[in-house]
């Protein structure tokens, strides 16, 4: 019998993600990735996997089963617990973040599609069947690994990491000058708040709209992760992992890697404000990441 975990139920959107599938941005894949990358690392260091090996994405509650052999488990980095063959375990719906981390010792063993295991919703791709699973779903599992878990020793470092009251970095431009003065300090000195209406494609955040000149004309280009683009109406929104490959609202600015997680991990209703920081400031919060 194969190993597997089955999902005896669930509340909320869950999904496979992974540590993406870059290089194929120039035939209009996206990379993807985990919405939180953090936790996801966390998740798969405390039951001994890579960092970027397949595990679940819930935005809910989450009941799973054991199959075929036992299992160690971690969610969110959390020391690893053991889920004998025929038990099931209950995750409780995601309260401090927006999304919780599930990883399996031993990996999701789904099929590898273009370099990368994660679901893409928008092309109905990767994952399990290219979309959110379902009640019944039982997904394979790698060989399991021997490797001990670590400690948890790194969780306080993670929670600072993704503080819901800390500023979102970002690097001002590249269009900075279809904006003007007014709509930079409209953007450093607002508080936003993260709208329902946020997925995985982008974060649109409710608040002030930030003026600028621009009339729909500019030219379509290739978009990043973390690409702050303002719509005609003055909306801003943070391209997320799965956003699309190119682009033609203007970009004020781009939120640093490093607080990907920081952002993405905010529930709706929380507040964001930004600070502007320099290449060399981005440089060195990603060189000091937790993760």
């Amino acid at each position: 019998m194969t190993a597997s975990i089955e999902v005896v139920s669930l509340g909320a959107p869950v999904m496979v993600q992974d540590g993406g599938r870059p290089g194929h941005m120039h035939h209009g894949v996206p990379p993807g990735g985990a919405w939180v990358p953090e936790l996801l690392i966390a998740a798969n260091r405390a039951v001994g996997n890579a960092w970027s090996a397949a595990a679940l994405e819930a935005y809910g509650r989450l009941e799973l089963r054991a199959r075929g052999r036992d299992v160690r488990v971690s969610v969110d980095g959390e020391a690893a617990r053991l889920l004998a063959d025929g038990d099931t375990l209950t995750v409780p719906a995601p309260t401090r973040y927006a999304v919780r981390y599930v990883a399996v010792d031993g990996a999701l063993s789904v099929p590898e599609v273009l370099g990368g295991r994660g679901t893409l919703g928008v092309a109905r791709l990767g994952g399990w069947e290219g979309r959110p699973l379902r009640k019944g779903d039982s997904l394979p599992l790698g060989p399991p690994v021997s490797a001990d878990s670590p400690s948890e020793a790194d969780l306080p470092r993670l929670a600072e990491a993704l503080d819901p009251t800390a500023p979102v970095r970002i690097l001002l431009g590249p269009d900075t000058a279809r904006f003007g003065d007014a709509a930079v300090a409209m953007l450093l000195g607002s508080t936003f708040t993260v709208s329902p209406a946020s997925d995985r494609v982008g974060q649109r955040l409710d608040g002030p709209p930030v003026p600028h000149g621009d009339e729909g004309t500019g030219t379509s280009r290739p978009m990043v992760r973390g690409a702050l683009q303002v719509t005609l109406s003055g909306t801003p929104i943070v391209l997320g992992p799965d956003h699309p490959t190119t682009g033609g609202y203007p970009l004020i600015a781009v939120v640093i890697r490093a607080d990907w997680g920081r952002l993405g991990a905010r529930r709706a209703g929380a507040s964001v404000h930004f600070q502007a920081v320099s290449v060399e400031e981005a440089r060195a919060a990603w060189s000091h990441r937790p993760a």
